[in-house]
């Protein structure tokens, strides 16, 4: 009730300066409004680990700088780094206590068991952007574009605080859960999605974030021990078909495109020395948790940066992923949409114009002016519905993006 009188107070705010989707020209909203069963927006408050020590992320220092990046500010973008440094025994694996917190995303769950995240699992802005940085060597402008599609998805702008899995809202926002609930990365339809590598679909299982083994060595047979472009790609659009066929309330909006991106980091930012090395199944492995259960499938333990293993060289950029996901998604294209029950998929017609007749049509500089406004505009998250976004949320993301998306050609929020 919280969350709809502060969206009711805001509404007209919102709509005056940012129109929702369904009148934006070229977007097809006829599909808005029908669904097949109601859309139930899950809290998982109760039941999420609650950590009395939250020590933040390890520090950096003069001895093991990494890239340099601290306080939320760019490094020097060159990497090629051993991760953790020999004698840094502060980034040092730790396996995750029973009250810390882990969620859909192996990197993010591997960086919080190396202390480049706080080990409780609760995160702010700054050791986000830091920590893609310094572990992974992200480009400032990816890691900051990602830590604030986080916050503004799944977070608090006022404290700039996520929890990396389960809704932690007691210690992420500042008034508690007065103004509504805030997921973490566990809420669906936001940043996760369906057709994840290795997880659930929510309305599958009602568990989108807990490893599936299963799921693991589908992508391991389709990859067939090498996890490149051309295994992801097909094994997306296996995933794809898998939920279209088993999940009633399927969707697959332009926020799918997320999805591809998180794909490429497998072979951009998971091999020793990023593309230069070799996405082989150990690396994949060690930083998704997967482990051979004897029995012929795979079980989880915690994620862990793999032995001797070295960051990627040169930074990761923005229009890098861009180009990623639409090469990516042209080796398999597959039509945006949703079901409206089983055997009933109705195709997203247009989304401004990168997404038209349904498919993907942008290029890669396209696809990242694209995912500057998942955060800044409001965006489809069902087929019987509009993600929207209060209007200090768009202007906190337009403040921390619209420096590194400046001279980008990107209409930007003013």
């Amino acid at each position: 009730m919280s969350q709809l009188i502060y969206s009711l107070a805001i509404m007209a705010q919102v709509t005056a300066a940012f129109p929702w989707v369904a009148s934006m020209p070229g977007v097809d909203s006829s599909l808005l409004g029908r669904r097949s069963t109601p859309m139930k927006r899950q809290s998982d408050q109760a039941t999420c680990p609650f950590n009395a020590n939250h020590p933040g992320a390890a520090p950096y220092s003069s001895k093991y700088p990494y890239t340099g990046a601290q306080n939320g500010l760019a490094g020097t973008q060159k990497g090629g780094i051993l991760v953790p440094a020999k004698g840094d025994t502060a980034h040092a694996f730790t396996a995750p206590g029973a009250n810390d917190i882990r969620g859909p995303c192996p990197g993010l769950n591997a960086a919080a068991n190396h202390n480049f995240l706080s080990h409780d699992g609760i995160t702010n802005f700054d050791e986000l952007v830091d920590a893609q940085q310094n572990l992974y060597n992200v480009g400032y402008d990816l890691a900051v574009l990602l830590a604030t599609l986080g916050i503004a998805l799944d977070g608090d702008v006022i404290t700039e605080k996520l929890s990396i899995g389960c809704d932690a809202t007691s210690r992420t926002s500042a008034t508690g859960d007065l103004l509504g609930d805030e997921l973490g990365l566990n809420g669906h339809n936001k940043f996760e999605g369906d057709t994840s590598l290795t997880r659930d679909d929510y309305y599958l299982t009602g568990d989108d974030h807990s490893f599936n083994g299963t799921l693991f060595g589908y992508m391991d047979v389709t990859c067939q021990g090498t996890f490149n472009r051309d295994g992801l790609a097909l094994y997306r659009s296996q995933r794809y078909a898998q939920s279209k066929a088993e999940n009633g309330n399927f969707y697959y909006g332009p926020k799918a495109l997320l999805l591809y991106g998180a794909a490429s980091f497998l072979y951009e930012l998971f091999p020793s020395f990023g593309p230069a090395g070799t996405p082989d199944l150990p690396t994949i492995a060690s930083f998704f948790g997967a482990v051979r259960d004897g029995a012929g499938g795979w079980s989880h333990v915690p994620e862990q940066i793999p032995a001797n293993w070295y960051n990627r060289v040169s930074a990761y950029s923005n229009l890098d992923v861009g180009n990623e996901i639409v090469a990516q998604y042209l080796e398999h294209p597959v039509l945006f949409g949703g079901n409206a029950g089983l055997g009933n998929f109705d195709a997203v017609g247009s989304f401004g114009s990168v997404i038209t007749g349904g498919k993907l049509t942008g290029n890669g500089a396209a696809v990242k002016c694209l995912l500057y406004q998942f955060a800044t505009e409001n965006v489809p998250s069902s087929l019987s519905g509009v993600l929207t976004l209060p209007l200090e949320v768009v202007m906190w993301a337009a403040g921390k993006l619209n420096p590194v998306f400046k001279g980008s050609g990107c209409p930007l929020v003013a």
